[in-house]
């Protein structure tokens, strides 16, 4: 926003207007109120006419052990889930539930990245487990589920009298709306600011866009208000009013809250700078310090959602905060053309800024469609996403309103360079609004996105765990190794590994070794790096080029002398 200051001269505001259009009477604030009602109201219909549906979980339980739905023959003393990216404790949402019905888990569970450990209380009964757990995803959504697991025989399945998998709907829906609210706030902050500050002609009141400015400065500040209040619930699984200290320690201590609490004290030092700027009282060293702070306050946007549990997280909070920069400084100037520029400067002022205005605007523009695209690519991650996933196809909308968005401004800019003409203001005004109108729209569809799973993590949730899945138990005269090998089809696969005694208890290793050959194909052993996660669990990354039976290897070193070697053919499709 500093950068454009040295254009401001051009405008030549100062010079007299003799002979020029007088300027349209002045309008109340109330009398234009109903149009920002209104823009609102059409991104809020948007965001509401979708489908309500489940909290949008954007991490996956990747494997478990014990495994789901499998039998054991004596009972674990902790189970162990590993999710696809790192997870954050819900209090008390990780339990595991015996056959009586009654908690068996002690004590609470573990969190170390991406592997959630719950020790098992050893009560020797003999049936079905139910193990359910509710934790907060590294982008702040939560991720809910459950499985079973049973001792000796299947019995009836215990329930889970927390209900943990339900999400209110009223959390949900308001979530979304306090988005749409933010992203409001902030077009009507950011634009009428830079117009304000660089293209706002001097003998024009500042009244009524300091107005605008200051509901921008309040929709903002209620919606990270809001955010905070309803991250409670929405992290819980609980209704609207279901807030207590704790929780809301919890989410002001994570990664979410502290970006919203930044935001709010950066807002705090924003009004103090907009006070003078709005009575024409500002220099321009605060100019350059407001728009410091505000591209600050941005950028706790992406750090608060999706950007930040992206593969490349600092090149997607960068490009989100130059998309929602560029989309504030392209709606908000268009706001302050429709509801005052276009009514009260005369022909010369309008001939001084709509040129200047017209080349922001296209900047933005471009900026809007570059940072975009970065998104999509990261976001999407291959073009059968973009069509098979709610994420994917929320794209395409967007991407088609807003190619209506910039058929209509190719027009006003035409407009612009004809000169505008008799009636050209008028006209002008007219594609404006329907400029307003349609972007309210993609608005609201950007706020349902936010809540939205990310195509590339929804279709690779699909694969985890699929049809193709491999897990066996293999014994030596030292240990068990409980080896799962997901998808165990031909490409990249994720190996887990778990080590035993003899009487099912977790067993520390000093050493893990793997390799994988396909004889049958005449590959050669080749190695699969481990990684271990706890004291008995390691994890590793292979590629498997080509189907067949694969012979994996495992060397697990228990001591200083002791150590095996097992073998799990594995079918590959």
């Amino acid at each position: 926003m500093a950068g454009m200051t040295r254009r401001a001269p051009r405008c030549a505001f100062h010079a007299p207007s003799l002979g020029a259009r007088p300027p349209s009477g002045p309008r109340s604030v109330a009398s234009r109120l109903p149009l920002y009602v209104l823009a609102i109201l059409a991104g809020a219909l948007a965001t509401l006419a979708l489908p309500a549906s489940p909290a949008s979980a954007h991490a996956v339980l990747a494997s478990s052990n014990p495994i789901g739905n499998s039998v054991l023959q004596a009972a674990p003393t902790e189970v162990v889930l590993t999710f696809s990216e790192s997870v954050r404790k819900v209090p008390d949402r990780v339990r595991v539930i015996g056959p009586d019905g009654k908690r068996v888990d002690q004590g609470d569970a573990s969190f170390d990245g991406a592997v959630v450990t719950i020790p098992i209380q050893e009560t020797g009964a003999q049936g079905t487990y139910l193990v359910s757990y509710r934790v907060i995803s590294a982008d702040s959504h939560p991720v809910a589920g459950g499985f079973t697991y049973s001792v000796g025989a299947p019995s009836t399945t215990p329930s889970d009298t927390a209900d943990q998998q339900g999400d209110d709907p009223a959390v949900a829906t308001g979530t979304k709306v306090a988005r749409y609210i933010g992203y409001a706030g902030l077009v009507l902050l950011v634009g009428p600011v830079l117009v304000i500050s660089l293209l706002w002609p001097t003998r024009l009141s500042r009244s009524g866009p300091g107005n605008v400015v200051w509901t921008g400065v309040g929709l903002v500040t209620l919606a990270t208000l809001a955010g905070i209040w309803l991250q409670v619930p929405y992290t819980t699984g609980g209704g609207l009013f279901d807030v207590d200290g704790s929780g809301l320690r919890n989410v002001l201590s994570s990664t979410f809250g502290t970006a919203h609490l930044i935001r709010l004290g950066l807002l705090v030092a924003i009004a103090l700078l907009l006070r003078p700027l709005l009575r024409g009282e500002t220099g321009r060293v605060d100019q350059i310090l407001l728009a410091v702070l505000g591209g600050a306050a941005v950028i706790t946007w992406p750090v608060a959602g999706h950007p930040a549990a992206s593969p490349v997280a600092a090149v997607s909070v960068v490009v989100d905060a130059v998309h929602l920069t560029s989309m504030a400084v392209w709606l908000g100037g268009l706001v302050m053309l429709f509801a005052f520029l276009l009514r009260q400067a005369n022909d010369r002022e309008l001939g001084a800024i709509l040129p200047i205005w017209s080349r922001w605007a296209t900047l933005a523009v471009a900026a809007l469609v570059l940072a975009g695209t970065v998104q999509a690519l990261i976001e999407v991650g291959t073009p059968d996403a973009l069509v098979s996933t709610t994420y994917g196809r929320l794209i395409i909308a967007k991407v088609v309103l807003f190619g209506a968005v910039v058929a209509v401004a190719a027009y006003s800019r035409k407009l612009v360079r004809d000169r505008l003409g008799d009636g050209g203001p008028r006209r002008l005004r007219r594609t404006v609004g329907v400029e307003l109108a349609v972007t309210a729209v993609v608005l609201g569809l950007s706020a349902v996105l936010v809540q939205t799973t990310p195509a590339r993590t929804a279709s690779a949730n699909e694969e985890l765990g699929g049809p193709g899945f491999y897990s066996a138990t293999l014994d030596s005269n030292l240990f068990k190794l409980q080896v799962d090998v997901d998808p165990a089809k031909k490409g990249n696969n994720s190996v887990h590994l778990y080590a035993y005694d003899k009487a099912n208890k977790p067993l520390p290793v000093v050493e893990w070794k793997g390799t994988a050959a396909l004889p049958a194909n005449d590959v050669a052993p080749v190695d699969i790096p481990l990684l271990p996660l706890t004291d008995n669990h390691a994890t590793g990354e292979i590629t498997l080029p080509l189907e067949g039976d694969w012979q994996l290897k495992f060397t697990v070193r228990i001591s200083d002398i002791d150590q095996a070697t097992v073998t799990a053919t594995v079918p590959v499709s």
